[in-house]
């Protein structure tokens, strides 16, 4: 085939046919109707490219045909479940990921407090510690967290579905265990939410759209099935923004509890949201880019995003495979620590995740770590100069010696975000095909709809030449965390969001105070990849100075 042929694509062709007044599925359907040279001039605007009237016309028996070949691929069903047989990998040249595990969490004694509900805001290591005690029953948990949820998400909009059946069976059953001296673990008995992106037998797995608000996927996501190994309870599916963008889905805009007018950002609206308002202990999230570290932000809680290839998706929506990850949204850094115990590691079905160890203690040596700051973004955060400057010290009165760092600067990953869109088009590329998103919930110019519509014009040569940069940016970020364990960054400021998506890098954010609005406000530490457990206790370090992840919002029924 010609080389030419290489930046030519149906995306592309399409600008053409539509500038001339033809629609790009009758051109597939009818071999009559043939791309001209006209239609191919046009089309190089699209791609940046100027071919010479001769190529022109070599190129049109090529691209006809094509238009043959994509038609045949599209009469075969791919169900979202169905990945591209290539996947990404995170680890640069020359790394091994760890293989020792080991898993040590703090003491903590059980103490009940004077007013039962104040137990909607225990972390996970203080309700462990009174279940194991038999002070309080899983029961009696699941039911105060299923009235609650009941009674504020009518303000909150954060849940698309209660488990309520199911979490009352395993809240019995967890009580039976335990009580006879059958204890799982720390999870045993703990009520938490779900993203209503994964699947779970006889309920219903909405996506967020009101396309599949009937949909029931009758199996247990993997991350599902590890949880309720470890005794864990689900009480309910919750929102995300419609195909797992924003926070505004079919049953409205999941709100922050801490201000009702602001939206809980996204995509893991819900699984922030539930969890800053107490309806539930903790909350499994995904982030695909920023969606964990952006809820966790807007809600005042605290996220973990894993290391790329560190959870099973298996039984998850897929938006961007190269991209996707699991994680959990809770109080403390050391509950998204348990969390995280129980859910990572192969399940033999997601191809993805990279077989590795993962080792905790809360009682890390800070003088014996490398830990960083990104320098210009704290000095050019003009947003939270006050809080962040206030982070620094703190971390320096730990006995830190912070070590100024910019992050990767020669290869140009800001421009790479449109990987994002070519890969979440393809998942929805039926939606795209049969004019169903015009169904959206949204439809700006910023949503789903549109940006699957404009995935269409990016070039197969474009995405593979991208990921090809990506890769050199693995290896320059690889030679960055060589020399630091961890670094720290303000939140919502730079491009750090974007950069360790790319590189597929572990980070931890956690509250840092509040705006003067009383809005919350974060700070992301990053480690290296699979070292969670190292970032993680760094950043609950952090967090024992501080009192921010203590706070609660004012509810409002």
């Amino acid at each position: 085939m010609n080389h030419l042929l290489r930046n030519i694509t149906i995306g592309a062709l399409s600008a053409a046919l539509v500038g001339v007044g033809f629609v790009m599925g009758s051109i597939a359907q009818d071999k009559q109707q043939r791309i001209t040279s006209t239609m191919i001039a046009e089309a190089e605007r699209v791609i940046g490219l100027r071919f010479s009237e001769n190529q022109r016309d070599s190129l049109l028996d090529e691209v006809n045909a094509n238009l043959e070949s994509y038609a045949e691929v599209r009469k075969v069903v791919l169900p979202n479940s169905v990945s591209p047989a290539f996947m990404f990998n995170p680890i640069p040249q020359g790394f091994t990921p760890p293989s020792a595990s080991s898993f040590q969490t703090s003491t903590i004694a059980p103490v009940l407090p004077k007013n039962r509900e104040d137990l909607a805001f225990y972390s996970i290591g203080e309700l462990a510690a009174l279940l194991k005690a038999r002070k309080i029953t899983s029961l009696e948990l699941t039911e105060l967290y299923l009235q609650r949820l009941k009674k504020y998400d009518t303000s909150l909009l954060c849940t698309v579905t209660l488990t309520e059946e199911r979490a009352l069976q395993a809240a019995r059953r967890a009580d039976a265990e335990i009580a006879k001296g059958k204890y799982r673990g720390t999870l045993h008995g703990i009520p938490y939410g779900l993203k209503d992106l994964f699947s779970t037998k006889t309920y219903k797995t909405t996506w967020g759209s009101a396309l599949y608000k009937e949909q029931v996927l009758d199996e247990d996501a993997a991350v599902v099935r590890k949880l309720d190994e470890a005794g864990a309870v689900l009480l309910a599916k919750l929102s995300l923004g419609e195909f797992a963008m924003g926070d505004v889905w079919y049953g409205g805009m999941t709100r922050s509890p801490w201000n009702l007018k602001d939206g809980s950002s996204g995509s893991s609206a819900g699984s922030a949201s539930a969890t800053a308002a107490g309806l539930v202990a903790f909350a499994i999230g995904t982030e695909t880019y920023g969606s964990i570290v952006s809820p966790a932000t807007r809600c005042g809680v605290t996220g973990l995003r894993p290391t790329f290839g560190r959870v099973s998706r298996t039984g998850a929506m897929a938006l961007a495979w190269t991209f996707d990850k699991v994680g959990p949204i809770c109080r403390t850094v050391e509950d998204c620590a348990i969390v995280f115990n129980a859910i990572y590691g192969e399940d033999g079905a997601d191809a993805s995740v990279v077989k590795a160890g993962f080792s905790y203690s809360p009682k890390v040596n800070l003088a014996k770590l490398r830990i960083g700051y990104v320098k210009s973004v704290f000095e050019n955060d003009k947003g939270y100069t006050t809080s962040d400057s206030a982070a620094l010290q703190t971390l320096r009165s730990l006995g830190i010696e912070l070590i100024p760092i910019e992050l990767p600067q020669n290869v140009p990953f800001q421009a790479l975000d449109y990987l994002i869109g070519a890969e979440a088009a393809a998942a929805f590329d039926e939606l795209t095909r049969s004019g169903k998103d015009s169904l959206f919930v949204q439809q700006h110019k910023f949503a789903w709809g549109n940006q699957f519509r404009a995935a269409r014009f990016i070039p197969a040569v474009e995405y593979i030449q991208a990921q090809r940069v990506r890769q050199m940016l693995v290896q320059e970020m690889a030679k960055m965390m060589q020399k630091i364990d961890v670094y720290v960054c303000p939140t919502t400021e730079g491009n750090n969001t974007l950069l360790t998506n790319l590189t597929g890098h572990p980070c931890v954010v956690v509250p840092n105070g509040t705006r003067t609005d009383g809005r919350p406000i974060s700070l992301t530490f990053c480690g290296r990849l699979f070292d969670e457990g190292t970032v993680l206790a760094v950043a609950k370090k952090f967090q024992d100075a501080t009192d921010f992840h203590k706070k609660r919002p004012t509810l409002v029924q």
